[in-house]
């Protein structure tokens, strides 16, 4: 095995973990936030919120990833310039990018799946805890910010820490509308060098680092909040 091609592309590598990771902080973090308004649609919302979020939830989940991601590159995408002025705006170095439509779908399908793990997270909490936050006087929003939410975040923690792993893993599939990701840098090393195996295994190496990283730092987490039931 040959490894004297990273002398030469190791910023480009680097430049690649960086879009990989911004792409994993943008998705899991605006993600998140949606998700938690989604979650509390389903467990406490009227009909009409409550099958909207449904809905949502259940076709962001039953459709692949890579059909989201394309349907918005090439089909909003491609509508995107037939807006008046957008082209002169300040907006279109953004929205010309591969890289905000990637972070666009990530978000979406990330909160689509964490909706799910919060709603039966806040199903889990028990209702006495609730009943007693009531019963002290607080509003409906210092009882799910004080109380409802903090316990439910608590109770999800290792299966948020999965879900934020399995995003890490889905990011790639930027690399099909042309994110130049860690992944992108791999494929252009190969054409190159020709060499298949190094580029791939210097890539593998970097995501299982990071897997690593994740869930240590939840172990960290959930080590210093006790669960108590």
């Amino acid at each position: 095995m040959h490894f004297d091609w990273l002398q030469k592309y190791w910023p480009l590598l680097l430049d690649g973990a960086f879009q990989t990771m911004a792409l994993l902080v943008i998705s899991v973090g605006l993600g998140f936030i949606l998700a938690i308004g989604l979650a509390f649609a389903q467990v406490s919302g009227g009909p009409i919120l409550r099958g909207s979020a449904r809905g949502y939830c259940t076709l962001f989940r039953g459709t692949p990833l890579l059909i989201q991601l394309w349907l918005l590159y090439y089909g909003v995408g491609s509508l995107l310039p037939l807006v008046p002025g957008l082209r002169q705006s300040f907006l279109w170095p953004l929205l010309r990018e591969g890289f905000f439509f990637a972070a666009v779908s990530f978000t979406l399908n990330y909160a689509a799946y964490e909706a799910e793990v919060l709603r039966g997270a806040l199903l889990s909490v028990p209702k006495g805890e609730l009943e007693a936050g009531r019963a002290l006087g607080m509003s409906p929003f210092t009882l799910i910010r004080r109380i409802w939410l903090p316990r439910a975040i608590r109770i999800a923690l290792p299966t948020i820490a999965g879900e934020v792993v399995l995003q890490l893993k889905a990011t790639p599939l930027a690399f099909t509308v042309t994110v130049m990701d860690l992944y992108a840098v791999a494929y252009k090393v190969r054409q190159d060098t020709l060499l298949v195996y190094e580029p791939l295994l210097v890539v593998t190496l970097f995501y299982v680092a990071l897997t690593v990283v994740i869930t240590r730092a939840f172990g960290v987490v959930e080590a210093q909040v006790p669960i108590r039931r």
